[in-house]
């Protein structure tokens, strides 16, 4: 296995400095992708490339989206010979202290897709706990299973061969519904999706790049999309799930 890390920032300039200093001790290469920032994060972004050879710094001429930052740092990454990224916000709402067994079990199921199973304290906003649950109803009927527990949160390791596959195949949302549509695609593609209990927070004064109106109606697009994918997959997933029983 050949790991790195990567970071996708839209205007983190206050917590992406403690972010990757958290992650500098795994000696392996983490790739910031700047989807567009503001100046203030832009100086910081290139003092930690200065300061750290283990930095490298992906710029995108303005901003695409989280999905679209993601996507070039998973092409980035396999460009460069590497196997796996572990996938990580800038905005300080991970749980550092979970990456080794998020390494560790990615190395014993180098072919699966590793996510987090969020742990949320009472910091998290009710009007996403609702969304949340709305979209794992959503996905339980997309791939007609109960095997994906999360599929929004941002801290999971990739395997790079199936992913960017995918990604050469199909053309995902490129912004807040991108963590969940490469999920389900990549679940109908075959590779086993697993899970590890993590805990995530809302730091107080944290700034959220969602966007109620767009975002929303972003991912009840990629929902009717997926639902109707799901249904002419249906036969493939139901036998799928009857072989396991």
């Amino acid at each position: 296995m050949r790991n790195c890390f990567l970071i996708p920032i839209y205007n983190h300039h206050e917590t992406i400095t403690a972010t990757v200093e958290a992650l500098l001790p795994y000696q392996l290469p983490l790739i910031i992708v700047d989807d567009g920032s503001d100046l203030p994060t832009k100086q910081v972004l290139a003092q930690l490339a200065q300061q750290h050879s283990l930095v490298q710094l992906l710029t995108l001429a303005e901003n695409g989206g989280k999905g679209a930052a993601v996507t070039a740092g998973l092409r980035h990454a396999l460009a460069l010979g590497l196997s796996h990224a572990l996938q990580i916000d800038a905005d300080g709402q991970h749980d550092t202290k979970d990456i080794p067994a998020f390494w560790q079990l990615s190395a014993q199921q180098p072919l699966a897709l590793i996510s987090g199973a969020p742990l949320y304290d009472d910091s998290m906003p009710r009007s996403r706990r609702i969304g949340r649950h709305i979209t794992h109803f959503w996905v339980h009927i997309e791939t007609l299973s109960r095997d994906i527990k999360d599929s929004m949160l941002g801290l999971r390791v990739y395997p790079l061969a199936a992913t960017v596959a995918l990604l050469d195949k199909v053309t995902l949302g490129q912004r807040m519904d991108f963590d969940i549509e490469i999920m389900v695609r990549l679940y109908w593609q075959g590779v086993a999706v697993q899970f590890i209990p993590t805990k995530v927070i809302y730091p107080q004064g944290g700034r959220s790049h969602f966007n109620l109106l767009r975002d929303n109606w972003l991912i009840s697009k990629m929902h009717t999309r997926l639902f109707f994918g799901m249904l002419w997959r249906a036969p493939k997933l139901l036998r799928r799930k009857w072989q396991r029983v």
